[in-house]
């Protein structure tokens, strides 16, 4: 963008010597301040309006081109051109103020953004007990699009119980929303004794605050969640997954989708469809690894349009470590999808030490 004025000039420059005496075409020239405004600030338009001026004046005056003489240099119809193009260079130097103060108030809204999403998802240890966790989270590329997806891990007596999950809906009302769901999980993982117990909990919190959601909101807010809990001494994982992607086990039985046996409703939708939760229990030995992800890695799309295919991918990567698998997995989603992604994105590894 910021040579699109040079790149503009060129193209007068190539066509005025190939047109006729009655197309003056370095009238063209009023509209370079705008054509800078995209990318220049107020000095620099102004300078470059008064380039235009004066350049317009050269081609005017200059016999060469078209075959005018010296002339045209103070011909009516070139004065007016150069008072049109002085005025829309005034124009252009507003236009350029404005676009840098909105690109400034982005910016901090952008930061503010950042740093909301940042207090809501306390950073997580990389270390509980025997399990080793690491996180990722990719912000979409809409601008200032605060999104609801949200992850934590609590070592508690019971071992280590992990969450993640999707709010629908993007915007403040996401992040409270979420902020709600984290709050209530991390005293729930350290009072209930089972998942089951602990998504209850966190349902009725999530009721509590839909009720004060107004009109329609309460039907339509909810959140699609897994729970696991990783025990101490026991080779297992316990999974309640409610309306959520599956998680995927990495061991060395290759790569597995953990789904449901019986799934949940999404929380916040389980008084509505009258249904339980119910607990998967799946092995997971020293060695194997976790990962839980939102939906935002799954509905990536390629320039064709096809999803992301998380499961083969991960599976031609070979051995990795929880860092070095979110690491690759950020890499990928952004070569997938052309360096844009269009939903926030999630993810929780957890391995446990073979030590």
């Amino acid at each position: 963008m910021r040579w699109l004025p040079a790149l503009y000039v060129g193209v007068i420059l190539a066509v005025e010597p190939v047109t006729p005496v009655q197309w003056p075409v370095s009238f063209l020239l009023i509209a370079l301040p705008v054509v800078a405004a995209y990318a220049h600030g107020p000095v620099a338009v102004a300078a470059i309006t008064v380039f235009a001026v004066v350049f317009e004046g050269v081609l005017a005056g200059t016999p060469c081109c078209a075959g005018r003489s010296l002339g045209y240099l103070w011909d009516r119809y070139y004065v007016f051109t150069y008072v049109s193009t002085a005025l829309v260079g005034v124009l252009g130097a507003i236009l350029a103020a404005h676009r840098i103060r909105r690109e400034r108030t982005l910016a901090s809204v952008r930061s503010v953004a950042e740093t909301a999403q940042q207090v809501l998802l306390s950073p997580v240890p990389r270390r509980l007990g025997q399990v080793c966790v690491e996180t990722l989270y990719l912000s979409a590329a809409a601008e200032a699009r605060i999104g609801g997806d949200l992850y934590e891990a609590v070592p508690c007596n019971y071992g280590i119980r992990l969450l993640i999950g999707d709010v629908r809906g993007k915007g403040l009302v996401a992040v409270e929303t979420a902020a709600t769901m984290l709050g209530a999980f991390r005293e729930a993982a350290h009072d209930e004794p089972d998942l089951v117990a602990v998504a209850h909990r966190v349902e009725r919190s999530m009721t509590r605050r839909a009720a004060q959601l107004p009109g329609s909101e309460v039907a339509e807010r909810f959140v699609t969640a897994v729970f696991a809990e990783i025990p101490d001494h026991e080779p297992v994982v316990r999974i309640v997954n409610c309306g959520h992607p599956p998680p995927l086990l990495i061991g060395r039985d290759g790569v597995t989708e953990l789904d449901s046996s019986d799934p949940s409703p999404p929380l916040n939708l389980g008084v509505l469809v009258g249904d339980d939760y119910h607990v998967d229990v799946r092995r997971f030995r020293p060695g194997d690894q976790l990962l839980l992800y939102t939906d935002g890695v799954t509905e990536t799309r390629d320039r064709d349009g096809v999803f992301y295919p998380l499961t083969d991918r991960i599976r031609s990567w070979g051995p990795l470590s929880p860092r070095e698998l979110l690491d690759h997995l950020h890499k990928d989603l952004l070569d997938y999808s052309g360096g844009r992604l269009d939903d926030d994105t999630a993810a929780l590894a957890a391995y446990r030490d073979p030590g």
